[in-house]
């Protein structure tokens, strides 16, 4: 089964990992087949249709410079987005906010996020949840890998709004 790269609306070019072929009937006996986007769709148990699973390799995403010192890896899926922030020390994201639920896993390095007048220091393995329209900012104060999850997915990305981060003065 071959897939096709994916464009999504012309922001963001990703090529699903491909799975293994199986040898597993499908739900309803008969072959897969594809929507206009490559995606394998098949009748459900219900007889409803049911996009498959796409695999993909996050460090294979284009890396976008978003400043000097933040660079960002993207996926979007029908209802979120998936990102990787790599973050040199001193890189910013200044107070902003969004409709968006925001789940944020720092996997290496620290960053200090202040909201609602509060500091919370977020290292290696820590996961800090943002409801959506609440104001926030990140200062990273060492070289950072954050990787954040984005629900509903970020429209105003996928429409090309700037993501807004600076460097710390």
């Amino acid at each position: 089964m071959r897939f096709r790269t994916l464009l999504i609306i012309g922001l963001l070019a990703a090529q699903p990992v491909l799975a293994q072929e199986s040898t597993a009937p499908t739900l309803s006996g008969s072959p897969a087949v594809t929507d206009a986007l490559g995606r394998g769709i098949q009748p459900g148990v219900s007889g409803h249709s049911a996009i498959l699973p796409s695999l993909y390799m996050l460090d294979a995403q284009p890396i976008e410079q978003i400043s000097p010192l933040v660079q960002r890896q993207m996926l979007n899926g029908t209802q979120s987005t998936l990102v990787k922030w790599t973050v040199k020390k001193g890189g910013v994201f200044p107070l902003h906010h969004h409709p968006n639920e925001q789940i944020t896993w720092i996997t290496q390095g620290r960053c200090d996020v202040y909201s609602q007048g509060k500091k919370f220091v977020m290292t290696a393995g820590t996961v800090l949840v943002i409801p959506p329209n609440t104001p926030h900012e990140f200062v990273c104060t060492e070289d950072t890998i954050d990787i954040d999850f984005f629900a509903p997915q970020r429209q105003d990305w996928i429409d090309g709004a700037p993501s807004i981060a600076a460097s710390a003065h």
